[in-house]
């Protein structure tokens, strides 16, 4: 049960999304630092190619963005980022309460035998 590819699955996209999460915060703090590059958290793919593959395991990856930058060489733009966080948010509650629902019924079977 907690060796499933599901299970996997769930626990690289919590990983993910949770250093995406990191990755927005650190951009929303540096809004106005001169040169700075915006981060980037890109896991979906990879994941979803191993969860094909059988596996469900897989590593986020961080990397610069390659938008345009503004006179100060800074390419954070705010709303993008409260987008992107909102985004983020609801997609990890969605991912915790299936690993939850997947606790509940472990102790539920664990319960009646």
């Amino acid at each position: 049960m907690f060796e499933s590819v599901s299970s996997a699955a769930l626990s690289s996209a919590l990983d993910g999304l949770s250093m995406r999460q990191r990755a927005i915060a650190n951009n929303i703090a540096n809004v106005n630092t001169p040169g700075y590059t915006a981060q980037r958290v890109s896991f979906e793919d990879a994941l979803a190619a191993s969860v094909r593959n059988g596996s469900g395991a897989t590593t986020a990856v961080v990397q610069r963005s390659l938008e345009p930058t503004d006179l100060q060489g800074n390419n954070v733009n705010l709303d993008t980022e409260t987008l992107s966080n909102i985004d983020t948010v609801l997609r990890y509650q969605f991912a915790a309460r299936a690993v939850e629902g997947t606790f509940t019924s472990v102790r539920s079977a664990m319960r009646t035998s």
